[in-house]
Order: structure tokens, then sequence, then C-alpha cells
């Protein structure tokens, strides 16, 4: 190692020698979570396009895609990196970044997606609330500003705690594809 400094901890042991070694603290490792950070698959530009997730999601198929379910202006899809198991998003087809844009179809489609998506999150995981709503830019705190997306998040008592807050770690209890295929048949039939 050299003359180079070591960072040690409060005993004097090197960090490193502390893989493994109990401390008193569990971990839940999400290295997953890591090209999400890092901004992988971030369009680079505000552009429509295969570049947007919310525009290339609904070009493929279902499965592959994470959509639930598809109207006639928006879709349900769901979060790739989910704040709770069943986090989906209702988005309108076309590529648009505030809520004043959308038009009067595309606003209808996505409020009565968003009920459906409740009623069947609801009804699927035995959720007791939701967390609903948008960030409209970058400022607001929307990942993806350029595409509108609303969020759908089933809650239930005591599913937060400070694993998230200090740990900025959720745990999850099901694989995307699993919640996807689950929701996707408990879907009602269009009309």
């Amino acid at each position: 190692m050299g003359d180079e400094a070591v960072e040690t901890d409060v005993q004097g042991q090197p960090s490193w020698e502390l893989s493994g070694a109990s401390d008193g603290f569990e971990r839940l490792w999400t290295p997953h979570r890591m090209v999400y950070l890092q901004g992988e698959d971030k369009p680079a530009d505000d552009q429509a396009g295969l570049q947007c997730p919310f525009c290339r999601a609904p070009t493929k198929d279902d499965v592959t895609g994470l959509v639930v379910a598809r109207g006639e202006t928006a879709f349900v899809v769901m979060n790739l990196y989910p704040y709770n198991t069943g986090h989906v998003m209702v988005c309108p087809y076309r590529h648009v970044s505030l809520y004043p844009d959308l038009t009067a179809e595309e606003t209808a489609e996505i409020a009565d997606l968003t009920k459906t998506a409740m009623r069947v999150l609801a009804a699927v995981s035995g959720c007791q609330g939701f967390n609903v709503g948008m960030n409209q830019g970058a400022v607001a705190g929307a990942g993806i500003a350029a595409h509108l997306h609303q969020h759908i998040v089933p809650r239930w008592g005591g599913d937060a705690n400070f694993l998230p807050v200090i740990g900025r770690t959720k745990a999850l209890s099901e694989l995307l594809a699993d919640t996807r295929a689950r929701l996707s048949e408990a879907w009602p039939s269009p009309s």
C-alpha cells in the first residue's frame, strides 16, 4: 500500500477489512439502481423518439416494454426504478411535457387509466393507499421531464422506514415482470 493514507474505522481498522464484518448493520445491496443514479438510459435530449423510454415502451411487446395496459391515447407501464412494488406510470403516447398540453381525450383517458390502475393495484396487492402525482419539469423532480407521466405508487402501513431516507435503498418484494403479469392479468377488458 505504500505511503498512501488509508481510510480507517473508529478502532483504526482499514475500512476495506470491514467487508463482511459484523458491525450491527443489515445491508441490502441494490447495484441495479446504479444505472439509474448514473443516468443510464436517460434521453440525451428532449426530443420524441426511441431515445425516450416513454416513447419506446409502447413500441415493444407488453412483456418486454413492461406495459400493463394500453388505451387509445395513453398507456400504463411499470416503473423500471420503482419506489414500491407495483409502482406504475400512466403516460400519453404523444410526447408532451406538461399537463396543460394534453388534449381533452388524453386527459380523460389518463384519468380513467389512473382510476383503473388504483382499483387493480388494490385488488392484486391489497395496498392500503396510494401516492399519485406528476413531477413537471426537471426543477420539480421529473427524471424525464420531456414526456409527461403520472406516478401511481401503492402504499401499505409501515412500508417506509429509514432505509430509503438514509440508505437510499428500497426493498421490493416482487420482480417487475411478475408484478406486470399479475396487474395485466387482473386488468379489466375494454368495454
